[in-house]
């Protein structure tokens, strides 16, 4: 009897849901997550760095944040992961048979990309991988078939449909319609006949103008800003970048999987049949490629960040179950959890573990600042940890000082920079319902110079509080001397972590502004 492989995949979508649910709960937010809860708290048509879907999925599955804990605004994360492993498990099976499409479920929930940076934590990968991966799925449903019928045309349209949606979670998405346009001016020059494909891109761009006509408000600032971040031109070759991105993607996406990757085009270059369904392997191939060699090559010149082509690696996980799939027998019988996938996982734990015990208790200790004012600026983990304490302690100073009359009660916290103002935004403004606003560059404070406006901005006369961390000490007498008559340092808030002091938080009381800042928007 044919073994059915569904029923173990099922299983490891249930597992890996409590387990990140538990994580998504257990760990506080890092600077990035916290910012895109802004997205949701102060929704628009675009933002600064990213297109708006994000904040929609936040809104969505919070009830618009009338439920606000972590869990529930990473409960996107945790939900689109489960059913982004099915959707790899079907893509699997389409092009193969269902063992290769459990082991391309198997080998998304090895990789720390999808495990936790998407699978857990709250980034615009989250929806983005997701609509990918439903695209990517159906531009190979379409382009298996060997001819173009009404349910063909209906693919075509619907892959628009989802790639748009895709690009509007964040722009790396739009290398889905880069591979469906490389595959069919290579192998498919059929369906530039057909109505359906103009009109799937022509969908796609309308999903996407609301993000065009925000930055045509904004003069054009958030492809500017991306812009800047990839320019090739600005400086000679780096490999030291380069070899700093290839390790980090080996990184996130699991060693393991990047030495099966190498052992599949190692088997293809030595003409291996996969024995795939159709044209699967030519889509497979276009749809991951570019993504990831387009970042490979900006990482010559410029830093990039390894997530931002491990879609591409997500896609070739069905490539790579095809592989295994023919690998792994014994007497015809498949091998369910074969040696590499034995490792994979271990080394998945043993990451998760170990990245969960230095954020709670800094048992790697990786600072070695002694400064006073530096405290913890080596240690990472210090950013997802803290911030409860912070909140705690600054209470029962605001409270002393409010009643002495040292500080009005409305005197906001402000910043330089939109980390960690977005982590005291949510971990200390929030709960005591202060505003947060910020003073710095646009390319410093980003959506925070939008919010300043929608929160009243600033006016003579007015205090305020400036909190500042030992992980990114800055002193406010350096930035913000200019703008208020008096600047004092009135409290050193200790965080312990294990036992020990691991970072420390300095508050100032920024007393009666005598200059309003400039609003950085009026330049745009």
């Amino acid at each position: 009897m044919k073994e059915k492989f569904s029923s173990h995949v099922v299983g490891l979508i249930l597992i890996s849901t409590i387990i990140r649910l538990f994580f998504s709960a257990f760990l506080e937010f890092g600077n990035d997550e916290v910012y895109y809860w802004t997205y949701a708290l102060y929704p628009d048509w675009s933002h600064f760095d990213h297109p708006p879907m994000i904040g929609w999925m936040i809104q969505l599955f919070t009830g618009n944040l009338y439920f606000d804990g972590e869990w529930a605004i990473r409960l996107p994360s945790v939900i689109l992961g489960a059913v982004n492993t099915w959707v790899l498990f079907l893509i699997g099976k389409r092009i193969k048979n269902e063992l290769t499409g459990f082991f391309a479920a198997f080998l998304y929930t090895c990789s720390i990309y999808s495990f936790l940076l998407v699978g857990v934590f709250i980034l615009p990968d989250t929806p983005m991988i997701f609509f990918m991966l439903l695209a990517f799925y159906t531009f190979l449903k379409v382009f298996m078939s060997e001819s173009i019928g009404k349910s063909e045309r209906q693919g075509m349209i619907l892959a628009g449909v989802l790639t748009g949606l895709g690009m509007i979670s964040k722009y790396n998405a739009v290398f889905v319609w880069v591979g469906a346009g490389l595959y069919i001016l290579l192998f498919s020059r059929k369906w530039f006949k057909e109505l359906s494909l103009y009109v799937s891109v022509i969908i796609s761009l309308i999903i996407l103008f609301p993000v065009i006509y925000w930055n045509d408000l904004n003069n054009w600032i958030s492809f500017t800003f991306h812009g800047e971040r990839v320019d090739i031109f600005e400086s000679g070759l780096k490999l030291d970048y380069f070899f700093s991105e290839l390790g980090g993607e080996i990184l996130y996406n699991n060693p393991v999987y990047f030495i099966l990757i190498i052992c599949v085009f190692v088997a293809l270059i030595r003409k291996k049949d996969l024995q795939l369904q159709g044209q699967s392997m030519r889509v497979i191939l276009l749809m991951s490629l570019p993504i990831i060699g387009v970042f490979l090559l900006f990482s010559l010149f410029r830093r990039t960040l390894p997530h931002w082509n491990s879609p591409g690696y997500v896609i070739l996980m069905p490539l790579v179950g095809a592989f295994l799939a023919d690998k792994f027998r014994r007497n015809l019988k498949p091998i369910l959890f074969p040696w590499p996938l034995k490792i994979a996982s271990g080394l998945l734990v043993v990451i998760l573990l170990l990245g969960a015990l230095q954020i709670k208790m800094g048992v790697l200790g990786l600072d070695k600042q002694s400064n006073y004012y530096e405290l913890g600026e080596d240690d990472v983990s210090l950013d997802m940890y803290g911030w409860t304490q912070i909140e705690r302690q600054f209470a029962e100073y605001r409270l002393d000082a409010i009643a002495k009359g040292d500080m009005p009660k409305d005197a906001p916290i402000i910043s330089y920079k939109w980390f960690p103002l977005a982590n005291l935004d949510y971990y200390v403004a929030r709960p005591l319902k202060m505003r947060t606003l910020a003073i710095g560059q646009l390319q410093d404070i980003h959506k925070y110079a939008w919010i300043n406006r929608i929160r009243g901005g600033f006016s003579e006369g007015m205090d305020a509080w400036y909190i500042t961390t030992s992980r990114n000490f800055k002193s406010p007498v350096d930035i913000y001397k200019p703008y208020f008559q008096e600047i004092n340092i009135v409290d050193t808030i200790q965080i312990y972590r294990g036992g020990q002091i691991e970072k420390r938080a300095f508050v100032y009381e920024l007393k009666d502004m005598k200059k309003i800042p400039i609003d950085v928007l009026k330049a745009l």
